[in-house]
């Protein structure tokens, strides 16, 4: 059975939209469904963007509560596909700027290759970013997602990603890891990453190169110096990796 595509879709601005048409035979050739968690602001803001994802059957949306935050958003978005899809499906959770990239850079054939390698009992999967990968992004991203990483090793004897970009799991595993989650915020990312840490394998890819210079149409290096300088960006990454330890910590405690 061919896999599907899971992914959040917030735009007011729709500047997705037009990369998404550009990409959409890509992801027809590899999943043969996407679902999309799509923000109230975006449905209002881009109407006719949307309808036009309506139209096509290869689309399933989902529209996220309104006021929700990040967290329950996700929670939503990923329940809302569990139940959807068959349960013995793949489905391949990830987000729509990293496939925006991936599928217009040099990673594509990998990608394609990788993730249509993917059989439901090779789940539950992350990909994660291999050094290739992170020596692209900034450094205070590596370092401070990093700290999670350290610690969840420290707790747990093995390295694990808490703020994955991209999760393969099977529906109905994806239906009972759902149960587990409570936190609002991004670090329910961690909660379901302790759901299957037992089970889940890990793989590092280079695709999971830095996107933001593609999406930006600007220099990597400059813009790599201009976040690495940012308070704005290394309290961003703070955010989510403080509540993240937080999380491990009192998992651990029971």
């Amino acid at each position: 059975m061919q896999s599907a595509v899971v992914f959040p879709l917030h735009d007011p601005e729709g500047a997705t939209f037009p990369h998404l048409n550009v990409i959409l035979p890509s992801l027809k050739s590899v999943f043969s469904m996407a679902y999309i968690g799509i923000t109230l602001v975006t449905y209002e803001r881009c109407q006719e963007q949307v309808r036009a994802l309506e139209r096509d059957s290869f689309f399933t949306l989902f529209p996220m509560p309104p006021g929700a935050l990040v967290g329950d958003q996700f929670l939503h978005l990923y329940r809302q596909a569990a139940f959807a899809a068959y349960p013995s499906q793949v489905l391949h959770l990830c987000f729509i700027d990293r496939l925006t990239f991936i599928l217009q850079s040099s990673h594509q054939r990998r990608f394609i290759e990788d993730v249509t390698a993917i059989e439901s009992e090779d789940t539950p999967l992350i990909f994660s970013r291999s050094s290739t990968a992170w020596d692209s992004h900034p450094r205070n991203y590596y370092e401070i997602e990093q700290f999670a990483t350290t610690v969840g090793e420290l707790l747990f004897g093995k390295r694990l990603d808490f703020a994955w970009c991209h999760l393969a799991v099977c529906a109905s595993q994806l239906g009972e890891i759902v149960t587990q989650v409570n936190n609002h915020d991004l670090s329910m990312l961690a909660e379901m990453t302790l759901a299957i840490r037992e089970g889940v394998r890990m793989r590092d890819v280079d695709w999971l190169e830095w996107e933001d210079p593609f999406l930006l149409n600007c220099s990597e290096r400059d813009l790599k110096i201009e976040r690495e300088r940012s308070v704005k960006e290394t309290e961003k990454r703070l955010s989510y990796v403080i509540p993240t330890i937080q999380t491990l910590v009192k998992y651990v405690q029971g």
